[in-house]
């Protein structure tokens, strides 16, 4: 598995513990020689990307860009997965909001944006229920709970 994370705005926090959350992540999707990164961005960057990208002139939490969607970049032996961007102002408001821990909103937000590269949505009831149901499943495997 080929990932990184960049952390453009100097969050010092450690995030080691994301691995766990990718890593089982791929084991549920049964994903082997993925490429992604992962980026944190402050507010004004989201909503830059957000307006660019999206015509969404907001802050979010989370942007993924699913490089899949475009069968060119399909490969046999490695799966291009693409980019996800998440907003670490807007993950810490949002912890507080729902009274959990960073942690806990951080790997929402990972595995979120993963399963958005990998084709998952949630624009209908039905879609949401299949994505968040997975999203629970693999948190709780990785004894990240609410």
């Amino acid at each position: 598995m080929d990932f990184q994370i960049n952390n453009e705005f100097g969050y010092d926090k450690e995030y080691t513990f994301l691995n766990d959350v990718i890593n089982k992540t791929m084991e549920f999707e049964k994903i082997v020689n993925p490429i992604f990164s992962i980026t944190f961005v402050d507010e004004n960057e989201i909503q830059r990307i957000n307006k660019e990208y999206r015509h969404i002139d907001k802050v979010t939490d989370v942007i993924s860009f699913a490089f899949e969607d475009n069968k060119n970049f399909k490969g046999e032996k490695i799966r291009v997965l693409g980019d996800i961007f998440i907003c670490i102002p807007r993950m810490m408001e949002q912890a507080n909001l729902y009274g959990h821990s960073e942690k806990r909103e951080l790997s929402f937000l990972v595995v979120h944006g993963l399963l958005h590269l990998l084709g998952y949505d949630h624009k209908t009831k039905k879609e949401e229920t299949i994505m968040f149901d997975k999203q629970e499943l693999i948190l709780n495997a990785t004894d990240i709970k609410r």
